[in-house]
């Protein structure tokens, strides 16, 4: 005979933010991880632009290549120069290129985004802890924390794609951000990124989910030129990402981490309630 356990509401406070880094905490634009990808095919006399190499940012790097490698055009101009369509073994050639370029570029684009510092300012008077993940692996990481550590930013723990057995927008970085945390249940956490495979994440994982339009990959735009933008021109663009994190899932969109402080608080509101996400 089986016995079930009543289900119970958690009206509870917020108890923990999970911030993805380039593009949310760090590097407005997202502009080192871009570059680097356009470098490494360039560096095999593949021709990519830069929207191709924004178009997986948020998953694991190898598996970002991977996705890059099945785009038509990459395919095809692979095939023209090397007589085959790229497999595994190139995979992880252009990896193995990757890596070393991309823990020399984060060094140059750790700098917190505007905002960032007092949200996790106003974060720790509330009590609530900060997670962190991103699709960065280890050796990137070993980079960018103490960097970002050196210019004010410190997040309570931060978890990559290669501490799990797959990225985004599988759930695993955030589940190992509750177990590090110590945080339970779920609906008491934020997902807070700048792709649309940071939404799907947060949705998999059972929390919250804030999506980032201005600040991060979606735009793809460095903050002097997203100030030089007529404002006509940046709400079409910002009103576009937002429809594709509204149909990815999301639970807020705001423009950047600078917006999310009332968010936090309108979801404590609703978690007092016995909302769940």
């Amino acid at each position: 005979m089986s016995t079930s356990i009543p289900e119970s509401s958690y009206t509870g406070p917020v108890q923990a933010v999970v911030l993805d880094w380039a593009g949310t905490a760090v590097d407005y634009g997202c502009m080192g991880p871009a570059d680097v990808f356009v470098k490494v095919f360039a560096a095999f006399d593949v021709t990519v632009t830069t929207a191709e190499a924004r178009q997986f940012m948020g998953l694991e790097k190898k598996e970002h290549i991977r996705s890059m490698c099945k785009l038509p055009e990459i395919a095809g101009q692979w095939q023209e120069k090397y007589g085959q369509l790229p497999d595994n073994r190139d995979v992880a050639k252009l990896y193995e290129k990757t890596e070393p370029m991309m823990v020399a570029a984060i060094v140059d684009h750790a700098e917190p985004i505007t905002g960032l510092l007092p949200f996790v300012d106003a974060m720790r008077t509330r009590g609530i802890k900060i997670g962190s993940c991103t699709g960065y692996t280890a050796p990137m990481m070993e980079v960018l924390v103490p960097e970002a550590a050196r210019m004010g930013y410190r997040p309570d723990c931060s978890v990559c794609s290669s501490d799990v057995p797959a990225g985004r927008p599988l759930p695993w970085m955030c589940y190992q951000n509750a177990i590090q945390l110590q945080i339970y249940p779920f609906a008491a956490m934020i997902k807070i990124g700048d792709t649309v495979s940071d939404i799907q994440e947060g949705r998999n994982a059972g929390m919250w989910t804030v999506g980032l339009t201005q600040s991060g990959n979606e735009l793809g735009l460095p903050e002097d030129q997203v100030a030089a933008l007529p404002e006509e021109e940046l709400n079409r663009r910002l009103a576009a990402i937002e429809a594709r994190y509204v149909n990815a899932g999301a639970h807020y969109v705001v423009k950047g981490i600078w917006d999310c402080l009332n968010v936090v608080d309108d979801i404590a509101r609703r978690l007092e309630n016995g909302e769940h996400p």
